[in-house]
C-alpha cells in the first residue's frame, strides 16, 4: 500500500485534522481501543510492550558490525544519530555493553569496542556502509560544517577521534586530540568526554568533561586543545563556594562562533558560554527538569532542550534567556490525559522537520516519537502569513506519537523531512540464536559455536535503527492509540473487579514486608520444583540448597512468569524502588557495567560520594576518602533521582510517596552507603559479636537518600558479601520484637537480603564461605522472616513480598530477565500456579494498593495488581524455616537438629560444599565484590557453572522458551542431584 507523503500543500491540512481529532475526544486518564493491532506486541520486563515496525512501511534492523569471529554478535546501545549537513550521510553511534568473550568465557578486548555505524541516505532506505570501530565512546558526535570530516567522544579515554574523508571510504586520522586529563572528580574516579560540538566555521571544537564539570575548547587546525572552563561557580567567583552549578555536563551546543551552550544535567541549567575574551561564563539559564538532547533552530534564537526528568521540551529565548515554554510529550491529552503527572517518558533527543514547524522527539521510556507542532510564538523564525497564523497555535501542541523500539535515544530527519531515523537502546533478551540444545532433549552441545557464545544479559539486549515515513494524519492518529495500547494506558475488562478486590484487602491488610535479594533467575533456583515452568538442567541452587525458597512457592503462590525489571542492580534497584528508570541510569548503567569509565550512581552516591548528605564535613567524616573541596557536588541532588507525580527534584522513590501518604516505614539496607566497616579475620572470637552492632551502639547504616536518615536502623549493615544474611535477619528481629511489644509495627518495611549475590569468600564470617553456605544463608534468612511473622500478632494482616533486583546471574531457560517471586500472607492463595506474566513494576503496585500508596510513575500507574495472587478471606498460615544442611558446616548458632532427624532426600546430596573457600577465591581472581555487580560478570557466571556442575557439563546457552509445565516427575527424574564428594 502506497504511503501518502505530507507535502508542503497538505501539511495545513494534516495539522487541521489533527486538531479537530484532538477536539473530537474527550479528555480522560485512560481510554478504550478494541482493534488488534496491525503488530503482534512484544512484552517487555517493564510490564510495556512494543511494536517497532507498527508504522506503515516500518523498516527496523539490527546493527550488525559484520565481525568475522562473532556473526552472530549485533550491536547494542545505540545513543546518537547524526545526519550530515548536506543531508546525504546518517551515523549511528553506539556508547554501552559491546563487550565480547572468547570461547573459554574471557574477555576478547581486541574484539570489544563500540561502534560508529555510517550510512547512506542519498535514497529513501539506508544503506550501510561502512562499520568504523572506537575503543570507548559517550554519546559525543559532531560533523564539521563541509560534510567532510567528524568527530567522535572518546570517553573515559579523555580524547576526540577524528574521521575523515579520503578515497571515498572514512579513515580515522591520526593522532587522537587527548584533553588532558589524569583523573575526574570524586573518589577513584576517571575522566569522560561526552557531548562535543564544532562551531559553523568549522575552526573550533568544545567538549564537555562530565566527570571534570568543565568543558574543553579544542584548535581544530592545530589538533590542541586551548583552553578549559571549570564550570563550577565557587571555581569562578571564590565567594560562591558550595553553591551548586555546571556539575555533570553532558550537551553542548554553538549559537555562533562566540556564543556556545552547555548542559548540566545535576544542577539542571545551562550555563552559557562566550568566547569573545577568551572562554568564560556569561550566564545560568534555570531549567525547570534535568536536560537531555539540545538543538538549536537555523536562525538561532530558540534553544530546544529535551527536559528527560519531567517530560517536557523547554524553549528558550537565546536572546533573553527566557523560557518561552514547554511542551509536555507524553502524550495527546485526548489520548492519555494523565492528571497526576506521573513520569517516566524520559525524552532524550530532539529534530526538526526541515521547515522547523514540526518537532520530533524520543520519548525513551515511552518507547515512541512525539510529534509536536511547534507554535507560531517559538517556530519558525521566519514570519508566517496571516493564514497559517490563523491555523497555528501560539503554544507548541502534541500531534502524536510514533511506535519504536526498546528505549529510542535518538531521532533524525532526511533531507525532504519524509523520512525519520530512530535508534533504540537494547531489546528484550529473548531466545538465543544458538541452539546449544538439541530440540527434543535437554542435552546440552558442547561445540565452539556454544562455548563462544555471548549470553550474558547486557550481551542480548541489543539496539537497532527503525527508518519511518512520516506518517499521515490517519496513520498519526492510529499509531498513537498503538503507543496507548503498548503502554497500557487502558482499562481491561475486568479492571472494576480487581480493584474492587484490592479495596477490600486493603482494608485487611494493614503491614507490607519488602525482601530485596540480588541476581538469580528463576531456572537456577527452582527449576527443580515440582510444579511451575522450570528446567532442572539448570538449576543451581535446588532445594537441597534452598528449601525455603521451595517451601514458600510450594506452599503458597508459584509465580513462574516473573521478570525483573532491570537487567542489572545498576537499574534494577531503581525499577524495584521507583518502578522506572532515570535517563542517567538508562545511559550510563550499561557503560558502568562494561568498565568503559562511570562510577556506580545509581544508589544515592554520586562519584562515590554519598549526596544524600550535604555537609562537606559530615561526608568526610563519614568516609575520609571525600576530597577536601566544598564545591563537589555541594547540596543533596542526585544525578539519578526520579521525580514525583507533579513534583521537580527528586523524591520518586516508594519510600517518598510512603511518606506522602502518611505511612509508618522502616528500612533495613535499602540505599546505604557502601562504604564498608573494619571487620575481624574469620575465625575470631568476636567476629558473630561484630554482627550484631546494636550490643556497641556501632552505627553502620550511611542512608544515601535523606528521607530514609530518620527511619533507617542504624545498626542493619548494607550490602557487604563478607557479612551473613542469618545476622542480617537477627536485627530485623530484634526490632520486630520490639515493634510487637509496643504494637507499632510500621505499615512499610523495606529490608534487604543481599547474600544469593555470593562473594568475598576469603573474608566470609562464621564460615559461611563457599557459594553453597552463601546461598544456604540467604534461604534461612528468608525462611526465618517469614516463619517469625507467621507466629507473630501481626500474621493476619501482612503481606511479605520477596524477589530480586535482578536476575543477571545465570542462565534460564525462558528469559534473561525472569526471576524468582513470592508472596505470603494470610490472603494468598495457596498451592497455586500463577502463570500471569508479572514484572517488578507489577510488585510494585500491588504492594502500594494494598497500603494505599499512590503510583510512583507512568509504568506502576498503567500495569494492574496482581490480584490473582490473594484471595478475600483469610486462611491461618504458619511457616516453619528449615536449616539447609550445608549451614552446620559452618560457625553459624544454628538450633540443634531435633533428636533422630535426619536430612530430607532432598538436602542429603548437599551437606557439605563440594568445594572450600580457597577455591572460590581462585575461581573468581580479580573480581570485586566490594559492590555489587563490580565484576565481570560473564566469567563469574561461567566460574558458577562449573564450580557447581563440573566442568564436564558445558555452560548452558539457549534459552529455548519451551513450556515444561506437564510431566514434572519424569522430567525431574532425569536430573536427580548427584551425591556430594
Amino acid at each position: 500500500m502506497a504511503i501518502q507523503r505530507i507535502s508542503r500543500p497538505s501539511f495545513r491540512v494534516f495539522l487541521l485534522l489533527i486538531a479537530l481529532f484532538s477536539l473530537s475526544v474527550k479528555p480522560t486518564a485512560v481510554f478504550s481501543e478494541e482493534r488488534p493491532p496491525k503488530q503482534q506486541p512484544l512484552p517487555l520486563p517493564t510490564g510495556m510492550e512494543i511494536t517497532p515496525t507498527a508504522a506503515p512501511g516500518a523498516q527496523f534492523a539490527a546493527l550488525d558490525p559484520g565481525l568475522a569471529s562473532y556473526p552472530d554478535f549485533r550491536a547494542a546501545n545505540a545513543v546518537a544519530t547524526l545526519t550530515s549537513p548536506d543531508r546525504r550521510t546518517l551515523l549511528v553511534l553506539t556508547s554501552g555493553y559491546n563487550r565480547l568473550n572468547d570461547q573459554s568465557g574471557k574477555r576478547d578486548r581486541a574484539a570489544s569496542d563500540e561502534y560508529v555505524f555510517v550510512y547512506d541516505i542519498s535514497q529513501r532506505t539506508p544503506r550501510k556502509t561502512q562499520v568504523l570501530r572506537v575503543p570507548n565512546t559517550y554519546f559525543g558526535v559532531a560533523w564539521r560544517p563541509d560534510s567532510r570530516a567528524f568527530y567522535v567522544s572518546g570517553g573515559m579515554d579523555d580524547s576526540i577521534h577524528v574521521f575523515e574523508r579520503d578515497a571515498g571510504a572514512w579513515k580515522e586520522t591520526s593522532p587522537t586530540i587527548s584533553l588532558g586529563h589524569t583523573k575526574g572528580l570524586g573518589i577513584n574516579i576517571k575522566p569522560m568526554v561526552a557531548g562535543i560540538a564544532v562551531n559553523s566555521s568549522g575552526t573550533k571544537l568544545l567538549a564537555a568533561n562530565f566527570e571534570n564539570d568543565s568543558v574543553s575548547l579544542v584548535d581544530l587546525g592545530t589538533r590542541q586543545k586551548t583552553a578549559e572552563l571549570d564550570l563550577r561557580p565557587g571555581k569562578n567567583d571564590s565567594a560562591r563556594h558550595g553553591v551548586p552549578g555546571g556539575e555533570f555536563p553532558f550537551c553542548v551546543v554553538w549559537k555562533d562562533d562566540q556564543t556556545a551552550y552547555v548542559s548540566s544535567e545535576r544542577d539542571r541549567e545551562l550555563v552559557e558560554l562566550s568566547l569573545r575574551e577568551g572562554l568564560r561564563i556569561a550566564r545560568r539559564i534555570a531549567l525547570p527538569g534535568q536536560p537531555a538532547g539540545i538543538i538549536l533552530n537555523r536562525a538561532a534564537t530558540r534553544l530546544f532542550i529535551a527536559l528527560h526528568s519531567n517530560d517536557r521540551v523547554a524553549v528558550v529565548d537565546t536572546n533573553s534567556a527566557r523560557i518561552l515554554e514547554t511542551i509536555p510529550t507524553t502524550a495527546p491529552a485526548g489520548i492519555f490525559a494523565n492528571p497526576k503527572g506521573w513520569k517516566g517518558s524520559n525524552p532524550n533527543s530532539l529534530a526538526f522537520s526541515p521547515d522547523e514547524r514540526l518537532l520530533f522527539v524520543t520519548n525513551g521510556g515511552a518507547n515512541d516519537v512525539a510529534v509536536i507542532e511547534l507554535g507560531s510564538g517559538v517556530a519558525p523564525a521566519q514570519k508566517a502569513s496571516a493564514k497559517e497564523d490563523d491555523e497555528r497555535s501560539s503554544s507548541s501542541r502534541l500531534l502524536g506519537l510514533i511506535p519504536t523500539g526498546w528505549y529510542p535515544t535518538s531521532v533524525s530527519v532526511s533531507r525532504d523531512g519524509q523520512t525519520l531515523y530512530v535508534s533504540n537502546s537494547i531489546s528484550p533478551a529473548g531466545p538465543s540464536p544458538v541452539n546449544c540444545r538439541n530440540s527434543t532433549s535437554l542435552k546440552l552441545r558442547s561445540d565452539q559455536a556454544c562455548s563462544a557464545a555471548n549470553q550474558y544479559v547486557l550481551q542480548r539486549r541489543q539496539a537497532g535503527l527503525l527508518t519511518l515515513v512520516l506518517p499521515a494524519p490517519a496513520e498519526l492518529d492510529a499509531l498513537t492509540r498503538q503507543v496507548a495500547r503498548n503502554n497500557h494506558w487502558i482499562e481491561s475488562p475486568d479492571h472494576r473487579a480487581k480493584r474492587e478486590k484490592m479495596a477490600l484487602l486493603r482494608s485487611r491488610v494493614h503491614h507490607v514486608i519488602f525482601i530485596l535479594k540480588e541476581n538469580r533467575t528463576y531456572d537456577q533456583v527452582l527449576g527443580d520444583l515440582e510444579k511451575g515452568n522450570g528446567d532442572p538442567r539448570l538449576t543451581l541452587f535446588p532445594e537441597g540448597l534452598t528449601p525455603n525458597h521451595h517451601q514458600l512457592a510450594r506452599q503458597f503462590v508459584t509465580l513462574d512468569n516473573f521478570y525483573a525489571s532491570g537487567g542489572v542492580s545498576g537499574d534494577g534497584w531503581n525499577w524495584s524502588t521507583a518502578a522506572r528508570v532515570t535517563e542517567p541510569v538508562q545511559e550510563n548503567v550499561s557503560i558502568n557495567y562494561a568498565d568503559r569509565g562511570l562510577d556506580y550512581d545509581f544508589e544515592g552516591t554520586n562519584r562515590g560520594i554519598n549526596v544524600g548528605v550535604g555537609s562537606l564535613e559530615e561526608r568526610r567524616a563519614e568516609d575520609p576518602r571525600v576530597p577536601d573541596d566544598p564545591d563537589l557536588l555541594p547540596g543533596t541532588a542526585d544525578i539519578s533521582e526520579p521525580e514525583s507525580a507533579g513534583e521537580q527534584g527528586g523524591a520518586g522513590y516508594l519510600w517518598d510517596a510512603a511518606r506522602r501518604a502518611g505511612i509508618s516505614l522502616r528500612n533495613y539496607g535499602f540505599f546505604l552507603n557502601l562504604t564498608n566497616p573494619q571487620l575481624p579475620a574469620p575465625g575470631s572470637p568476636d567476629e558473630a559479636e561484630v554482627q550484631m552492632p546494636w550490643k556497641t551502639k556501632t552505627v553502620v547504616a550511611h542512608p544515601s537518600k535523606t528521607p530514609l536518615r530518620d527511619v533507617t536502623d542504624p545498626y542493619f549493615h548494607g550490602f557487604d558479601q563478607r557479612q551473613s544474611d542469618f545476622f542480617l535477619f537477627q536485627e530485623w528481629a530484634r526490632e520486630f520484637d520490639e515493634f510487637e511489644r509496643s504494637g507499632n509495627l510500621p505499615a512499610l518495611t523495606v529490608l534487604r537480603l543481599p547474600h544469593d549475590h555470593f562473594g568475598s569468600f576469603a573474608q566470609g564470617l562464621c564460615g559461611i564461605n563457599t557459594v553453597e553456605a552463601e546461598i544456604a544463608d540467604n534461604d534461612y534468612a528468608v525462611g526465618l522472616v517469614a516463619e517469625k511473622v507467621s507466629r507473630s500478632r501481626y500474621k493476619d494482616d501482612t503481606i511479605i513480598f520477596i524477589t530480586e533486583d535482578d536476575a543477571q546471574d545465570g542462565p534460564d531457560h525462558v528469559d534473561a530477565q525472569r526471576t524468582i517471586a513470592f508472596v505470603a500472607g494470610a490472603y494468598v492463595r495457596r498451592g497455586a500456579v500463577v502463570a500471569t506474566r508479572y514484572t517488578t513494576v507489577h510488585f510494585l503496585r500491588t504492594m502500594e494498593e494494598l497500603l494505599g500508596i499512590e503510583p510512583l510513575s507512568l509504568f506502576d500507574a498503567a500495569v494492574e495488581p496482581m490480584a490473582d495472587v490473594f484471595e478475600t478471606s483469610p486462611s491461618d498460615w504458619a511457616f516453619a524455616a528449615r536449616v539447609p544442611e550445608v549451614l552446620r558446616t559452618t560457625r553459624l548458632p544454628l538450633p540443634p537438629r531435633a533428636a533422630g532427624e535426619a536430612p530430607k532426600s532432598a538436602a542429603s546430596a548437599y551437606t557439605a560444599p563440594r568445594h572450600d573457600a580457597a577455591y572460590w577465591e581462585e575461581k573468581m581472581r580479580g573480581l570485586d565484590f566490594h559492590v555489587e555487580d563490580k565484576l565481570d560478570t560473564p566469567l563469574f557466571n561461567r566460574a558458577l557453572w562449573e564450580g557447581l556442575k563440573g566442568s564436564d557439563v558445558p555452560y548452558p546457552e539457549e534459552r529455548s522458551g519451551r513450556n515444561l509445565r506437564r510431566n514434572r516427575a519424569a522430567l525431574l527424574a532425569k536430573f536427580a542431584p548427584r551425591p556430594a564428594n
